[in-house]
């Protein structure tokens, strides 16, 4: 790498999976039936983290932590996720992973899977009473991105329409009923120019042309801030012309349902359906991979890989492991849950100039960490009211000393709005099942469960036995960690700061318990 690029602030690509389990991919799990080999190439040419989390164990909230830096149960989404037609989630005005970089010189785009609420014009009031005609308001455009192409929520929701900018590129001319199965959808309006099948690879084309069209632009390059003292290397301050850094958000909709792979991928996996979808990804990343190597930027760009939660149950769990293959890995639970099969997620990031190819990092990590990583990169500070609880990375991308772990605890969240901690081995469970949609679900099957659960992670990564009763130290310590976390609204250090929406909520029952404050947070 030469000099003129080493002072260069490093792109950004951030793809992420829908629903990809901690198992589908074979460099983290060696019993894998689904042989990944991009993202294995991915992982060989970086580093692999094994104890990678998601904020929570479902897409919308894991999506808002990983732009916001901001845990997702500070917003008003307290539970479950938004669909195609919800308002937009994001507060007015709250710093993004795009709006900071924007602001500091980069060109930003989103291609892919929204699913943070958008406003559509409305023709009544109905939810899917939408003018399809006018433009949208408060999208990705509206949060820092420059470029926005894609679908509002998942791709089993309707509308089922491309988003170029803030207006759709066609209007629905046609109702389509609804699917079940692996090919799940919901009914509702479909646009002449969307296909379903065709919609993973149309995003492809799309990234790779954007990538393509950035690597080569001619633009000003405006004064970047001074880097910190854990950036890699001196930010050019000089302005002049040449590509502008870019960030590219590339969050799949696969291999989320509706499971559709390609013809070409189609009995390829050895497993079934789900197991060919995951193909179809791993290809999509082989094809960034090589975007980035034919324009010359692979050397000083972030490329990071990520699931936003665990694996579906609807891909036919029972199917899958008769071939022998095993979507969430060692770990119990599947999506949706609060334990570790909900949550943690396969994590690789490759950054030739500054990360050692082979490396591995077993620090537990959180995808909200992505915003103040940045931050530590271009060594220009987040405000007090943004990225309340990410933490950044860089140190341990750098294979850096540290004394102490990163994170002092991480939080999880299921769909139910269950809350867990986890610090060190410990992991603290604070609903009586699994919070989620596997054994024991909320309601009737947690009946005469404890309330509270604790495990040691370091010889029970399944989490089956409750030792609780034997560590209260631990539960009081934990307990009252999550409690100081809400009601400052922070787990980092700063000032206090409020959450967003009803100052309560069923899963905080828990919070009256703990005399450290009272119970107002909002």
């Amino acid at each position: 790498m030469d000099k003129e690029s080493q002072s260069q602030p490093p792109n950004i690509v951030y793809i992420l999976a829908d629903d990809m389990g901690y198992g589908d991919v074979s460099c983290f799990n060696p019993g894998s039936k689904i042989r990944t080999t991009h993202l294995d190439r991915l992982a060989a040419g970086g580093m692999r983290f094994t104890d990678a989390h998601a904020s929570s164990a479902v897409c919308t909230p894991s999506r808002y932590s990983i732009l916001t830096g901001r845990y997702n149960w500070r917003s008003e989404l307290k539970e479950g996720v938004t669909f195609g037609y919800s308002p937009h989630l994001i507060e007015d005005g709250r710093m993004t992973v795009a709006s900071y970089l924007k602001q500091r010189g980069y060109s930003t785009a989103c291609i892919g899977k929204w699913h943070l609420g958008m406003d559509w014009a409305k023709l009544g009031t109905g939810e899917d009473e939408v003018d399809f005609t006018q433009p949208i308001a408060n999208g990705p455009c509206s949060f820092g991105f420059d470029d926005y192409f894609g679908i509002s929520a998942s791709l089993d929701m309707p509308p089922y329409v491309y988003i170029e900018n803030d207006h759709v590129t066609a209007r629905p001319d046609r109702i389509i009923p609804e699917s079940l199965g692996k090919a799940l959808w919901r009914e509702g309006p479909i646009a002449p120019d969307f296909q379903r099948a065709d919609v993973l690879p149309t995003l492809t084309r799309k990234a790779v042309g954007w990538i393509t069209r950035q690597a080569g632009a001619g633009v000003d390059r405006p004064q970047l801030a001074r880097p910190g003292p854990s950036s890699p290397g001196p930010v050019d301050t000089d302005a002049g012309r040449g590509p502008c850094p870019f960030f590219l958000y590339l969050p799949l909709p696969a291999p989320h349902t509706p499971i559709l792979p390609t013809s070409e991928f189609q009995g390829k996996s050895g497993t079934n359906a789900y197991g060919d979808f995951c193909l179809v990804v791993d290809d999509l990343v082989g094809q960034i991979m090589r975007a980035l190597d034919e324009a010359g930027v692979a050397d000083n760009t972030i490329m990071i890989f990520a699931s936003d939660n665990g694996c579906a149950p609807m891909v036919d769990l029972a199917e899958l492991a008769s071939c022998g293959h095993f979507p969430s890995y060692h770990f119990r639970g599947h999506k949706a849950d609060i334990y570790e099969g909900g949550h943690r997620i396969p994590l690789i990031l490759r950054w030739p100039a500054r990360v050692r190819a082979g490396s591995l990092c077993d620090d537990t990590v959180c995808l909200a960490d992505l915003l103040s990583s940045c931050a530590d990169i271009l060594g220009a500070p987040l405000p007090a009211n943004a990225g309340e609880d990410s933490v950044s990375n860089l140190p341990l991308w750098l294979e850096q000393p540290n004394e102490a772990p990163i994170r002092e605890a991480t939080v999880h969240h299921s769909v139910d709005g269950s809350f867990s901690i986890r610090q060190g081995h410990w992991k603290l469970e604070l609903c009586p099942g699994s919070g989620g949609w596997s054994w024991p679900r909320p309601g009737k099957e947690c009946e005469g469960l404890p309330p509270v659960r604790l495990y040691d992670l370091s010889d029970d990564i399944s989490e089956h036995t409750n030792v609780s009763s034997q560590h209260p130290e631990v539960v009081r310590c934990l307990t009252g960690l999550l409690a100081q976390y809400v009601r400052t609204g922070r787990s980092t250090p700063g000032a206090p700061q409020s959450n967003t929406g009803p100052a309560h909520w069923p899963q905080l029952h828990w919070l009256s318990a703990v005399p450290d404050g009272p119970d107002e947070f909002v």
